[in-house]
């Protein structure tokens, strides 16, 4: 059996955690506009280099949660599991906290641990925080 585990980290956010819930789940649409650095369409770039990801989105409006189910894509050649659930909890009115938890299983133990995706989409999380601000 391959190799599996979990990350969990947490980005701190201004802006209430329902405004930052409805742009992750809701309003998708303006990432390449918001943070086009990273996504361009369907093409996610991680160091300079394109990558393409297909997921499947689930919703949990108790928790202010999306989870990204990887589906295809480059991320999918390596890991047989790669699921991000991104988590907006409350802190104030005007802030909250984004509790990243990344799971996933190496398709083999030849592949490295898949830490540059968590660094990825912690830094997505904190850069789609000023284009939440604005809106």
């Amino acid at each position: 059996m391959a190799t599996s585990g979990t990350y969990v980290t947490e980005v701190p956010l201004k802006g209430n955690a329902e405004k930052h819930y409805r742009r992750w789940w809701n309003e998708n649409h303006v990432f390449p506009d918001a943070i086009g650095h990273h996504i361009q369409g369907v093409t996610i770039h991680d160091d300079g280099k394109p990558e393409v990801f297909k997921e499947r989105r689930e919703i949990d409006d108790e928790k202010k949660a999306v989870t990204f189910r990887g589906l295809e894509g480059h991320v999918m050649e390596q890991l047989k599991v790669y699921d991000v659930v991104f988590e907006f909890i409350p802190q104030s009115e005007d802030g909250c906290v984004c509790k990243i938890t990344m799971i996933w299983e190496k398709r083999n133990d030849d592949f490295p641990e898949p830490s540059n995706y968590m660094k990825f989409v912690k830094s997505m999380a904190a850069d789609m925080d000023h284009h939440v601000i604005k809106a």
